[in-house]
């Protein structure tokens, strides 16, 4: 897989140099096309690697980078409201997979190439195709994957009889919390982050938030009046209940959960493999004792029930090429480039964010890096993607709005108020 990614990326250069060729690019011509890439903040890698396949086109055409705003909400209105008024120069984006299907339903994607897509879906996980999907159709190229892991003190699991070489469920997470005088840190504030813990249990349920997806808003089908929600609402009660929670848990995000996890106050935790960079740069920096590195373990996401897998979290990256780009083919190399095997590693060791490719999972460099990349890998085969909807920023509000605080979630009764709330809101009659 590693050379055919390496040959495609030769093949792309040499087919835009020939129609530069074909173009009479010459002294005295304006040079070559420049993409525009809007990308998510990062730590400059993408930067880089758009530098890399300049270089690698060969003259054939530039990308520049145009970074978007930091929260994914924000990157998603500005880049509707450019693409909505046809902006000619957004060529390639990095887009947040929830608002794939909006933008595809939007008609702000340009259609890809049969065989692009062929090869942007060889050898990919499973979760990065499906939240590239959209009626069927690949909409978009898989870039990062992300995926939550169980993150657990190694000496306080031990301590509390847990093998975890075997997978565990939230059930038993809580009872070795308790019976250890420790916590669990999840994310439990009225945010995505509330929305990406309950698909996550919704999911290892067997259960999803939209049971089947539609157009037309009032077509779509909701599994939030389930026993699979049911199921996901007691999970969600019972972490918030336990007394293993700190006490600022219905107000923690992803930062408040990791520095309680670095502090010791919690010794079980559910994030993303930003974790591990940050205890890299922690130790490096003397903020955090190796000693307490060391102690850092890993597994895939609990399980809601005994023997059945669970379905982590998923997130990361796609590229959308804009439909309105004078260069769409051009585009479309442009992300084979970006997406090769080479720069999928170069990005996961340099900004700490997992490839897309599972090849990309053995690589001597990045395992040297991410001790955890297998588990990383086997994670995002399992996980699964937030509800698949052009409606994704309706159903996410009212899901934050009726679920938050996690302290009063009813399971008998939480789901079917939040149904009602989306489908109030979907047709009109109440706003977020």
């Amino acid at each position: 897989m590693r050379q055919r990614r390496r040959r495609r990326l030769g093949t792309a250069a040499l087919a835009a140099a020939a129609l530069c060729g074909l173009a009479g690019c010459g002294a005295g011509d304006p040079g070559p096309p420049t993409l525009t890439w809007y990308t998510n903040p990062d730590s400059g890698g993408q930067e880089e690697i758009a530098a890399r396949c300049t270089e690698a086109a060969n003259g054939a055409y530039d990308i520049t980078v145009s970074v978007l705003p930091r929260e994914s909400s924000e990157q998603r209105q500005q880049l509707v409201r450019r693409l909505a008024a046809n902006d000619s120069s957004i060529d390639i984006m990095s887009l947040d997979p929830p608002y794939i299907p909006e933008f595809a339903q939007a008609g702000f994607l340009a259609p890809i190439p049969a065989d692009v897509a062929a090869e942007a879906a060889d050898g990919v996980v499973q979760s990065a195709i499906d939240g590239a999907t959209w009626n069927g159709q690949l909409v978009s190229i898989p870039f990062w994957a992300n995926t939550q892991l169980l993150w657990y003190k190694k000496s306080v699991a031990e301590a509390a009889g847990l093998d975890m070489s075997e997978p565990v469920t939230w059930d038993q997470l809580v009872t070795a919390a308790q019976e250890q005088d420790t916590q669990i840190a999840a994310q439990g504030r009225r945010a995505e982050s509330l929305v990406v813990w309950f698909n996550a249990l919704i999911a290892s349920a067997g259960g999803a938030v939209i049971a089947q997806t539609a157009d037309d808003p009032e077509d779509i089908q909701l599994g939030l009046d389930t026993p699979q929600a049911q199921r996901a609402a007691e999970v969600m009660r019972e972490v918030a209940d336990s007394g293993v929670v700190g006490p600022a848990f219905t107000t923690a995000g992803e930062d408040e959960s990791v520095a309680s996890f670095e502090a010791g106050d919690a010794s079980f935790m559910v994030n993303w493999p930003f974790v591990w960079g940050r205890a890299a740069s922690g130790v490096e920096g003397g903020t955090l004792e190796q000693s307490v590195v060391d102690d850092y373990g890993w597994t895939v996401y609990p399980q809601v029930d005994p023997g059945t897998p669970s379905a982590p979290p998923y997130g990361g990256i796609n590229l959308g090429v804009g439909a309105s780009s004078k260069y769409p083919d051009l585009a479309y190399e442009a992300t084979q480039c970006i997406t090769s095997d080479e720069n999928q590693a170069y990005y996961f060791v340099s900004n700490g964010n997992p490839a897309s490719s599972l090849a990309v999972f053995e690589d001597p460099e990045v395992v040297a890096e991410f001790p955890m990349a297998p588990v990383i890998a086997q994670s995002l085969q399992q996980a699964a993607p937030r509800p698949q909807t052009a409606y994704y920023s309706e159903v996410s509000g009212s899901l934050q709005r009726v679920y938050h605080p996690p302290t009063a979630v009813d399971p008998g009764s939480t789901g079917p108020t939040a149904a009602e709330l989306i489908r109030a809101v979907l047709t009109g009659e109440e706003l977020l």
